[in-house]
């Protein structure tokens, strides 16, 4: 707890009491309370913002690129023509 020991908490408990009171101290530590909820919940929106906001940014992953089917992607030896077979057909030859 911040590095504050039971020691050091009576201490504080103690100079508290004396500057402002029995009357006081329970007003003013319920004050504090209040204070602090209100504070914790203000980070954790604005951390949930911020988190939100984040994931609204992050774009999606394009699909990769198809290849066109209407071209054909085998390379040819030189000599031959783009298109033509490797092996003759089946019977012939």
């Amino acid at each position: 707890m911040f590095g504050i020991g039971l020691p050091e908490l009576l201490v504080i408990l103690v100079v508290a009491l004396v500057v402002l009171g029995p009357k006081r101290l329970p007003e003013v530590a319920r004050t504090l309370g209040k204070a602090l909820a209100e504070f914790r919940r203000q980070t954790g929106e604005i951390v949930e913002e911020f988190q939100a906001e984040a994931l609204r940014d992050e774009k999606p992953p394009r699909p990769a690129a198809r290849p066109d089917k209407s071209t054909s992607q085998t390379a040819s030896l030189p000599g031959e023509e783009p298109g033509a077979p490797d092996k003759p057909p089946s019977g012939q030859g």
